[in-house]
């Protein structure tokens, strides 16, 4: 019959956790599909993200390209036109420039300068030239070295701003950068463009930039000199965002580099997006010098739409099933609870009564302990009924914080509170209780408010409380992890005399206390004051929650109670 009852008992357990585990399966099968599927989505969108983002920087490289090669050629134009003349004017060199009726495709430049060759001899001549064209006060500089064999200073800059004004006669052969992309034009007859430099017109804020400079020769006996640069200069962000018109960027950053990729490079930079995802690098050639494009996806943060129709979709057929698999064995379950639960308030109950029992036994052996010694102390009536009245109340009182406490753990301060409350609010004592935040098992909080009511009567009656000006200091500190020390101090009472007799509060903490905290007890009467030392246990919960046995209170009853027969 039993055997019969346990297989039906074991069936009935296996029927409510097999259809528990179905729904899960089943969740986790079509979870791994959508997630899979998502997978597979994102896989074709980043591919397809990924030649998008190749094709959009070389795109970019092309416009910047084109750019570059469309001021190359009007430069080209311009050396050709310059080669034919003797001298350059500056209303000449004003109206090639208007005729040229730049477009659209040299946006991103300063304009059209050119920068004649000056020997040393020549300099004040150009200095005074510069002077009759109307340039102000102008003047070649920096003042070329004796070792440099010419200088190339800006001598017309159109169109005539302000801003351009700010790079005439500046040499350019006066500064390393310049002058490799000088000597290299010069040497391959060709547009080249400069490294990383900033304009004179840009001093002020220092953003980067460069030239592309275009030698001019005129004939010369054996051959040909050097006459001196057209050339254009280009602020790089200017420079960047007018091939961007041509090729729109977009949500992408992209960024220029002259040469290598390296913050020292950086040109210009675009942000287009707050994140940024996959980056490609592209090379470009600008005038003969090559450069690197950077161009960055912005990083949505978010999976595509697709992926989220599929996600959303997917998770919600799970679900669904997930739920009408729980929906068959619901009843099952909640019946299955609803025994569980009887089975645990039942247990429940049985353990609170075996605790309440264990609590009322060990109470009722602490009082007969005390009414045993008190009336063995006491020689009289009166004397008893208060010894008795004092203790109980401090049994009292510490019950009342173990109540409040629904019997766990009670702070020491609380305990020593109570005990001295009465005294605390007279003006002419001082209480000082100094420790950390310590709590203690039940019965170790019954010994200390016992050990500390026997103290406090004490000082009342002869010690430190017995007069005006008395202090009674009571500190505690762990000692180690399971046991803290706490002294018990009193001052500017009357002295302590060693002659006197053993009174019941001397027995309770010497024997029984000590023997209730399993640690001895050090009672000192020193005549500047009684000073008590008890070490307790620092008990987990588990070790005093749900207690069996008898308590020590209660042997030490019983062997009073003994003593008195």
């Amino acid at each position: 019959m039993e055997q019969a009852t346990g297989g039906r008992s074991r069936t009935k357990r296996w029927l409510v956790r097999y259809p528990r585990a179905v729904p899960v399966a089943i969740f986790v099968l079509i979870a791994a599909i959508t997630v899979l599927s998502v997978f597979a989505i994102e896989r074709g969108e980043d591919a397809r993200a990924a030649v998008q983002l190749r094709s959009r920087a070389a795109a970019v490289a092309s416009a910047l390209e084109r750019r570059s090669n469309a001021s190359s050629a009007y430069l080209r134009a311009g050396a050709a036109l310059l080669a034919t003349l003797d001298e350059v004017p500056a209303a000449g060199f004003r109206r090639f420039v208007s005729e040229l009726q730049l477009d659209e495709d040299y946006r991103g430049s300063e304009g059209i300068g050119w920068a004649e060759v000056v020997l040393p001899d020549e300099i004040d001549a150009f200095d005074q030239m510069m002077s009759e064209v109307g340039s102000g006060t102008v003047r070649l500089y920096p003042r070329p070295s004796g070792g440099q064999p010419f200088s190339v200073p800006v001598t017309y800059l159109q169109p005539d701003t302000e801003r351009n004004r700010q790079a005439l006669g500046f040499d350019l052969f006066s500064e390393p950068i310049r002058r490799a992309a000088l000597v290299e034009a010069e040497r391959t007859a060709r547009p080249t463009a400069t490294g990383r430099i900033v304009l004179r017109q840009d001093l002020d804020t220092g953003q980067p930039g460069f030239l592309i400079v275009m030698p001019v020769f005129e004939p010369a006996p054996g051959g040909r000199r050097l006459k001196g640069y057209i050339f254009s200069p280009f602020n790089a962000r200017e420079f960047l965002l007018s091939a961007l018109e041509l090729e729109d960027g977009g949500s992408y950053s992209v960024r220029l580099y002259d040469g290598d990729i390296g913050d020292n490079n950086l040109m210009a930079s675009i942000t287009g997006g707050a994140g940024e995802g996959d980056t490609v690098a592209e090379e470009l050639s600008i005038a003969d010098n090559v450069w690197t494009l950077q161009v960055t996806a912005s990083y949505g943060g978010g999976l595509s739409g697709l992926s989220m129709v599929t996600m959303i979709f997917g998770m919600l057929v799970a679900s669904l099933l997930m739920l009408l698999v729980r929906m068959l064995t619901q009843q099952a379950i909640e019946d299955e609870a609803s025994l569980r639960w009887f089975e645990e308030q039942a247990s429940i109950r049985n353990s609170l009564t075996r605790e309440l029992n264990h609590r009322v036994k060990n109470t009722l052996a602490n009082v007969l302990s005390i009414i045993a010694l008190t009336r063995r102390r006491a020689g009289n009536l009166d004397e008893f009924a208060d010894g008795l009245d004092g203790r109980i109340r401090a049994l009292s009182a510490t019950h009342d914080l173990l109540t409040k406490s629904d019997w766990g753990t009670t702070p020491i301060r609380s305990v020593v509170e109570a005990e001295l409350l009465p005294y605390a609010q007279d003006g002419d004592h001082e209480i000082e209780l100094l420790g950390p935040d310590i709590a203690l098992a039940p019965n170790d909080a019954l010994s200390l408010g016992l050990a500390t009511h026997e103290l406090a009567t004490n000082a009342a009656k002869y010690g430190a409380l017995s007069k005006s000006g008395g202090k009674v200091s009571v500190h505690w500190n762990l000692v180690s992890d399971a046991l803290v020390r706490i002294e018990w101090r009193e001052s500017g009472g009357p002295p302590v005399t060693n002659k006197r007799g053993r009174g019941f509060g001397t027995d309770l903490i010497e024997r029984i206390v000590a023997h209730e905290l399993k640690n001895p007890v050090d009672l000192v009467f020193d005549p500047a004051g009684v000073r008590c030392v008890l070490r307790i246990p620092v008990r987990r919960p588990s070790e005093f929650i749900m207690r069996a046995g008898r308590g020590p209170l209660r042997d030490a009853a019983v062997s009073a109670n003994s003593t008195e027969h």
